[in-house]
């Protein structure tokens, strides 16, 4: 080879050479974009989650404390409110639907814990029982998740057929009470809770005495005689339907009490709830519509 050609060659040698050093440096760069983009999503993801599981607030009693104790367990379900409307997320803290939210109560293995948040808000969320929880506190939970996901369910479906006459002698039926709001209470004599609200939903019909289309009355289990020799002491300003037990356990499949129902104006069910404090913030809103 001539030494021109040979010139040649080193100078083709030195420019790839130049281009590979170029290559690689490029690659290099690539390479650390990648990464540092890479590491950009990484953080993003994880800060999106992280929002998602806090912007509803941290809750208002520890899981795990609550869950020592049957007694602790008790009185902090006391507050539950799953009659009311609320937000639902599930144990990752992702919004679920309600109905799925009493599901997971009735069937699963979680205690609801409320989110903090302004007094008329609520968020719900489920936290796991854990395993050496005493199971009486998810035996009752099963239940109380089973009677919420059943009421919840007879919402926004019509009320059934009746023709009740009250211990006055009046008749009320579906067809009487169109284009009423309809507030009913069912309970019993023996029923501690039933008679411990008497002076609570007495005073909801005085706030209420104005209203002439709302109708309150309740559906009791005890006999006539029964029920009149019980008001003589204990006074209720519903109107009273006698002899209601086989109605309420085969037409309303009722196993709790007290339970109260609102009915709005076309006869369809609103609302389903098992205590004063519900029924009130529920009428309240039904009132307004």
């Amino acid at each position: 080879m001539t030494g021109k050609n040979c010139e040649l060659c080193v100078n083709l040698r030195a420019f790839a050479v130049k281009k590979l050093s170029l290559l690689l440096k490029s690659n290099t760069i690539v390479s650390e974009s990648m990464q540092k983009f890479s590491t950009i999503i990484t953080l993003l993801f994880i800060f999106t989650t992280s929002t998602a599981q806090t912007k509803f607030g941290n809750p208002e009693v520890d899981p795990l404390q609550i869950q020592k104790t049957y007694e602790q367990w008790s009185v902090y379900n006391k507050g539950i409110m799953l009659s009311r409307d609320f937000t639902a997320l599930d144990s990752d803290s992702k919004e679920i639907s309600k109905e799925t939210f009493l599901d997971q109560l009735a069937n699963g293995n979680f205690i609801p814990v409320r989110l903090k948040s302004e007094a008329n808000i609520y968020v719900y969320k489920l936290f796991k029982i854990q395993p050496k929880t005493d199971t009486s506190i998810k035996a009752t939970i099963n239940q109380i998740g089973f009677d919420a996901y059943k009421n919840f369910k007879m919402e926004g479906t019509a009320f059934p057929k009746f023709s009740f006459r009250d211990l006055n002698g009046n008749l009320v039926t579906n067809e009487s009470m169109k284009g009423k709001i309809i507030v009913i209470k069912c309970w019993y004599i023996h029923c501690t809770p039933c008679i411990r609200e008497f002076p609570q939903v007495n005073k909801l019909v005085e706030d209420y005495k104005e209203r002439k289309d709302i109708v309150f009355m309740s559906l009791a289990e005890d006999s006539r005689e029964q029920l009149k020799t019980f008001l003589a002491r204990k006074p209720l300003s519903y109107s009273v339907i006698p002899d209601m037990k086989e109605y309420m356990n085969n037409a309303l499949q009722l196993n709790s009490f007290p339970t109260h129902f609102i009915i709005n104006k076309e006869g369809i069910i609103s609302k389903v709830l098992p205590n004063f404090e519900s029924l009130e913030v529920a009428l309240a809103k039904e009132s307004k519509l």
